[in-house]
């Protein structure tokens, strides 16, 4: 029994608040105050010789701190019940995460294998988000594992922001005339489906609840089902927890998310600290990558009208709108993604401006996808443009050059 208090005693030691405040609620204590007396008051606890509950208590707690950790044999009966006779004293100490470096390198390789949980920090890569500049990666991807055979699941999570990254915050403050306060530097919430073969998109778990620092997180609304009978899901967007996280070096944040296991699906959290970027700014970074030469244009244009010898009916000529398709007025900045295959292209500020509002990176025209990394800003068309002011539609012939397609007189 003294060996078995002595191993609680020295998870206990390691704690965080959360889990000291978790532990005293569990055994009908005040979890309220810093932790040196939140500390106290749960050594307190262990010495006034509380039950087997606040014992298994413990153990949980520390799973659910190290949810990867294969406890050696000699652990496994410290945490299970009272030591047996010649059990080693360092036996009652369980492993901690100091690194790469674990319990599970005390087992046979093949048992490793075989009984080894699904990785807390996977490869998992998130695909990178056009209006958000990545500072800092304050929880990398980690695991969302099933810990119980139970429905609902909880996971505990916590991360400290330093003085530097506080301040990056509190400086990108921006309060605009009749608007609330917003920060452009924020704190970023992301899941994910657990997958490791290529960048992730964001993929919230069924049933999902998330608390930050006790106050339930607002997510995203439920987009339209598809069909009759499907099951709502969430759009696929990060959340900016940065309302609702503590500001400050000195105290960390907690984060508790709760959800349905997904039987075949494993789901993965992240938060980072990023920047948020506006549709202007960038358009300001497509128009410094450059104009795309007028020759790709002329080349594609005479591809496209190149006489097919299998088709019967010869194009001679190719008309093309000098309009958005997206605002109906006339094109500005004219862009399209390298991968489309068609000549029409769309205004660039009207398509950021729309995906800044609800980001779905679909070409206008041909409906494929259209990432903001493969735009372009077509050269022809910049030159058509400067060049013919009194016309909304032209036309392009088999050498590559173009005529204004006047309006017919009424």
């Amino acid at each position: 029994r003294r060996s078995f208090s002595l191993c609680s005693q020295h998870v206990v030691m390691r704690s965080r608040v959360p889990e000291l405040q978790v532990l005293l609620g569990f055994a009908g204590r005040n979890g309220s105050g810093k932790k040196p007396e939140l500390l106290s008051q749960a050594l307190q606890l262990l010495r006034s010789g509380c039950g087997a509950a606040v014992h298994m208590k413990i153990k949980e707690l520390y799973r659910r701190k190290f949810p990867r950790k294969l406890l050696a044999p000699p652990d496994l009966a410290m945490l299970h019940g009272p030591g047996t006779p010649g059990t080693p004293r360092d036996a009652c100490h369980p492993p901690y995460d100091h690194g790469a470096a674990g319990p599970t390198s005390l087992l046979p390789a093949g048992k490793r294998e075989a009984e080894a949980p699904l990785p807390v920090h996977p490869d998992v890569t998130m695909r990178s988000l056009p209006f958000y500049d990545v500072y800092d990666e304050l929880i990398r991807p980690t695991t969302l594992a099933s810990t119980s055979s139970q429905r609902f699941e909880e996971a505990h999570f916590t991360f400290a922001l330093s003085p530097q990254q506080v301040q990056q915050i509190l400086t990108s403050r921006d309060i605009l005339p009749g608007a609330k306060c917003d920060y452009t530097v924020q704190v970023q919430l992301r899941f994910c489906l657990c997958e490791t073969s290529c960048p992730q998109e964001d993929y919230f778990p069924p049933n999902l609840f998330v608390k930050v620092n006790g106050k339930l997180c607002p997510l995203p609304g439920f987009l339209p089902p598809a069909k009759n009978g499907a099951e709502p899901k969430r759009p696929s967007r990060p959340v900016n927890i940065t309302a609702l996280a503590r500001l400050s070096a000195t105290v960390p944040n907690t984060i508790v998310v709760n959800w349905s296991s997904d039987f075949g699906r494993n789901y993965s959290l992240s938060v980072y600290l990023v920047k948020q970027l506006t549709a202007a700014a960038l358009l300001q970074k497509l128009r410094a990558k450059g104009v795309r030469n007028a020759d790709h244009s002329r080349a594609l244009i005479k591809e496209k009208l190149t006489a097919d010898p299998d088709s019967e009916i010869a194009t001679t000529s190719l008309r093309v709108s000098l309009t958005c398709p997206l605002g109906k007025t006339r094109l500005a900045v004219p862009c399209r993604a390298a991968s489309c295959s068609h000549l029409q292209c769309f205004d660039a500020a009207l398509y950021l401006q729309m995906n800044e509002k609800k980001p779905s990176w679909t070409c206008p025209v041909c409906d494929q996808r259209a990432p903001y990394d493969a735009l372009i800003i077509d050269g022809l068309f910049v030159e058509i443009l400067s060049s013919c002011t009194d016309c909304d539609e032209i036309q392009f012939m088999e050498d590559g050059a173009w005529c204004p397609m006047k309006p017919k007189k009424e």
